[in-house]
């Protein structure tokens, strides 16, 4: 490694010098810690006895070769301060940790396995002018097996196989198959994975790590998670995860003093702590650039992931996410070079954003004045479109330009429409259940919803469970409802949205979002009957949705798109097999002249594909 580069914060491939590497018969073990007195390596291999470990480079490393350590064995490293107290720490660098609630890292290999994914890889792209419909997934409570319980009361004496069983959590291999084939079926083209970075705490969702370069063992290993990226790849579905670069847990045995000094941390708790209690990293130092960005080129060359969705970057633009106190300098520079850094070694993967803010051009290049992200949630349109729809329909003629105003500053950014994890849970409600009204009300709301989000541009993202119209909040220590689907208003609204989203992946005219010439408000002026009609035009064929979400039958409405088209309706979200009013087969619409004339029931929307009429000539 660099060592002259790793202090300037230049270095994206530390984890190749750094952490415990199988090596001979035995493991070689490193470690950075420019602040201890003395550094020791303890484990399953030693009796859990200091095995001093060498200065090495400049003396702020320390390096150790144990011929008894294999993979599969636990290991921690012993780091004693100035004063001689010592704590044993889990290695920052280590790529893998036992199952909670153990703190040990575990030797792992990351070399070996042979992926199969060649033909994916070349023809990978980062879906600028492609769909991407993102499934949102958390692995633990996707789908759950029937817990198996150890019969111990004291959780100290469980096994790491009697929590998992107890959990009753699938590997990373044996949900592969079954989730990659789902997103197939359903219409997804990427799932998109919370946090895998090891965590201590299940209810943090792997937002508060211990272990950047730790796949959580919750669902197996190293190889086992490549075997996962491997078959979605096979199966034509993208993978991205969830990175957070912001801030990490609090807990001692981790990065928190690592060496008796905040190293990864700012000196003083006002900048050191944040909004959920836990540690930011200090990204003015080398060490930590260096750090935080081999983690995020760790993910995408090792397990050859599609793409990163970096959480809370509003809290790297502005000091602890707080506008007021002014932009962290220090914090976009280094956003800026590591964006550069990695689209530089992974041109075709996905770097998006997770920003609250209004901060300008994040997902415009560095080299026009950007933050370099591919592409940015867009929360306003997610909060717009929601309380939209949480509204009374008596309301909805006043905020009707809620649902437009997404457009006025659209094209500032990249986005991507979320409907994310974090709109079903503590006390939210589910997409489904915000919506207004009693509970049949809240099917063709939902559905109308849908068809709005799938016609918008910017690419997509659902949460599981919303395409069930899942009703109780997400938990993420219970498998989805999928006994739901024994209803029939539950499993056709899930077939809704497998139609719709067949519907988003086949056609061209719903990909091109960036280029304003692909958009149309063919109506946002009829406040008075709540319809919208969008139009995304291409050659291949114009895509017209005409939604209409009062609760009121709208009589005789006409939407002029011109004269000369084939007209063919796609998807109408009140169709009886959706469980709505109308008759399959009905068509309660007419196309003359230029324009269409129909009647729209309450809370419903038709999808239309427009298609040039041939002419032929005398």
């Amino acid at each position: 490694m660099d060592i002259y580069g790793f202090y300037k914060g230049e270095v994206f491939e530390a984890y190749e010098y750094l952490g415990a590497h199988l090596s001979g018969e035995g493991t070689v073990f490193r470690t950075y810690a420019p602040n201890a007195s003395k550094a020791a390596v303890v484990g399953d291999f030693n009796g859990w006895k200091d095995q001093d470990m060498a200065p090495v480079a400049d003396g702020n490393f320390y390096e150790l070769y144990i011929p008894e350590a294999k993979e599969g064995m636990r290991y921690k490293y012993r780091i004693y301060d100035r004063k001689g107290n010592f704590i044993d720490h889990c290695d920052p660098y280590g790529f893998g940790m036992e199952v909670r609630p153990g703190t040990c890292s575990v030797i792992r290999s990351i070399e070996g396995f042979r992926f199969t994914d060649s033909d994916w890889m070349s023809r990978r792209t980062d879906c600028r002018d492609k769909p991407m419909n993102i499934y949102e997934v958390h692995l633990g409570s996707w789908r759950r097996k029937a817990p198996v319980s150890s019969g111990k009361e004291d959780i100290s004496l469980y096994s790491p196989e009697e929590i998992i069983a107890e959990e009753g959590w699938y590997s990373y291999s044996e949900i592969a198959e079954e989730l990659a084939e789902y997103a197939v079926e359903f219409g997804y083209n990427f799932i998109e994975l919370m946090p895998l970075s090891e965590h201590p705490c299940d209810e943090s969702w792997g937002y508060q790590s211990t272990g950047f370069f730790a796949p959580t063992s919750r669902y197996g290993t190293p190889r086992q998670l490549m075997e996962f990226v491997d078959i979605c790849h096979k199966k034509g579905i993208g993978v991205i995860v969830d990175f957070v670069p912001v801030h990490f847990a609090v807990d001692h045995y981790a990065l928190n003093e690592y060496d008796g000094t905040r190293l990864y941390e700012f000196p003083d708790d006002e900048a050191a702590y944040n909004e959920w209690g836990s540690l930011n990293f200090m990204h003015s130092k080398g060490e930590v650039r260096s750090f935080i960005q081999s983690a995020a080129n760790y993910w995408l060359s090792v397990y050859h992931f599609d793409g990163l969705r970096m959480d809370a970057i509003r809290n790297m633009i502005y000091w602890n996410g707080q506008e007021y106190r002014g932009e962290n300098r220090t914090a976009i520079e280094f956003l800026k070079s590591m964006n550069c850094g990695l689209k530089a070694r992974h041109p075709s993967a996905v770097i998006a954003a997770e920003d609250s803010s209004s901060y300008p051009k994040v997902t415009a290049p560095v080299f026009d004045g950007g933050l370099g992200f591919d592409y940015k949630w867009d929360l306003g349109w997610m909060h717009d479109t929601l309380e939209y729809f949480q509204s009374a329909p008596m309301y909805r003629t006043r905020d009707y330009h809620k649902l437009t105003f997404s457009m006025l500053y659209f094209y500032n950014e990249k986005f991507i429409l979320p409907l994310s994890h974090d709109e079903v849970v503590h006390g939210k409600a589910t997409i489904t259940q915000k919506m207004n009204g009693q509970y049949p009300d809240k099917f063709p709301q939902a559905r109308a919803l849908y068809m709005y989000m799938i016609a918008h541009p910017g690419k997509k993202l659902n949460f599981m469970g919303n395409e069930l119209a899942q009703l109780r909040e997400w938990d993420e220590k219970r498998e989805q409802d999928w006994d739901m689907l024994k209803y029939p208003l539950h499993d056709s609204f899930r077939e809704y949205i497998r139609t719709l989203n067949h519907i988003y992946l086949e056609h061209t005219a719903l990909h091109y979002d960036y280029d304003p010439t692909n958009f149309k408000w063919e109506d946002c002026n009829s406040a008075d009957r709540c319809v919208y009609a969008i139009r995304r035009k291409s050659a291949d064929g114009d895509i017209l949705a005409v939604m209409n979400f009062s609760d009121w039958y709208q009589f005789d409405y006409s939407v002029n798109v011109g004269e000369g088209y084939k007209l063919t309706l796609l998807v109408d979200s009140d169709d009886q097999i959706y469980s709505g009013t109308t008759p399959d087969g009905a068509t309660d619409y007419h196309y003359s002249g230029s324009h269409i004339d129909m009647n729209i029931p309450p809370y419903s929307g038709r999808m239309f594909l427009l298609e040039r009429e041939e002419k032929t000539g005398v």
